[in-house]
């Protein structure tokens, strides 16, 4: 997609105070350099925080698997952090806000993407940080942008579900990848309206030999769930699938669980995990399990971008 452009300087030192006090934009060509200067920040509220710390973790310690190039920027006043955003395209853009003016912030922030013709699909973060780049995007860029979906971040310290009466949790092995990939399908198609079969197949087969995906078992498997974005502290889940014929039965409920246990017992201090604020089912299932709401997240799409 091509945006619109306008014809002036952006992001100079003007002599007016605020352009005095905050003309800080970094530019990171590796995640290992951007997570030194923003994780003691992050870590401030680390499951808060997974997602950024989680991904910028795999790309330091995996900076051949990523398939573009990242987008790393942070801004920074006398005081230190103010705002941090960091994007593997296609993916949006995930930011987040620490202290000081975030609206000029993420004014300098959205200026140094526009400026570099960044084509960012949308931004996602917390609620109030979000808000203001997409709005800064929508001034600067000259594009509108739309609510998509807004989320909790939950974060679990200790599983207060007792163990399941039945079934059992094992990891996926080679054999499940075709299972596993059917799921992961479904899983994308049911979160994104949209899914790729052969990035599935690629997907299932990675997380599986990485010991990821995990399956809750009644005889047969019935449900799958799966670890990543290890930060410091903890670790997170996603991929929480179960395909229709077998909702509503619990067992979404006791596969989580029971890898939250799982992983705590490893030595993990908490797990941390998204659900969307509209998918009641799943938020009362994730309480009950022990996970405690500490963040709301909000997606916003520019549009032309779906």
């Amino acid at each position: 997609m091509t945006f619109p452009r306008r014809d002036k300087h952006r992001g100079e030192n003007t002599g007016d105070p605020f352009s005095a006090k905050m003309t800080n934009l970094k530019t990171y060509t590796d995640a290992k350099t951007f997570l030194e200067n923003t994780r003691s920040a992050l870590e401030s509220s680390e499951a808060a925080n997974s997602l950024m710390l989680g991904v910028c973790g795999q790309l330091a310690r995996h900076p051949e698997r990523g398939k573009t190039t990242p987008c790393l920027k942070t801004v920074e006043d006398e005081n230190g952090l103010v705002l941090a955003g960091m994007m593997t395209p296609p993916h949006n853009l995930v930011v987040y806000g620490h202290q000081g003016d975030l609206d000029g912030a993420a004014r300098i922030l959205v200026e140094g993407l526009d400026g570099e013709k960044w084509q960012v699909p949308g931004v996602l973060g917390p609620s109030t940080i979000a808000n203001k780049v997409a709005k800064s995007w929508a001034e600067i860029a000259e594009q509108e942008y739309r609510l998509k979906g807004r989320q909790k971040v939950y974060e679990l310290r200790k599983v207060i579900s007792p163990m399941p009466k039945h079934g059992k949790l094992r990891k996926a092995e080679e054999a499940d990848i075709e299972l596993v990939a059917q799921w992961w399908y479904g899983f994308h198609k049911d979160i994104f309206g949209e899914a790729d079969r052969d990035k599935a197949d690629e997907a299932a087969r990675y997380r599986i030999e990485a010991g990821d995906i995990h399956l809750w078992e009644e005889g047969r498997p019935v449900s799958m769930a799966m670890k990543t974005r290890p930060t410091s502290k903890g670790i997170s889940i996603s991929a929480v699938y179960t395909p229709p014929g077998q909702r509503h039965k619990g067992y979404a409920t006791a596969c989580v669980g029971e890898l939250s246990r799982t992983l705590l017992d490893e030595g993990w201090e908490f797990c941390a995990l998204f659900a969307d604020v509209t998918n009641a089912p799943a938020n009362r299932a994730y309480t009950r399990i022990g996970y405690k709401p500490i963040c709301d997240y909000d997606e916003y799409r520019f549009l032309g971008e779906g």
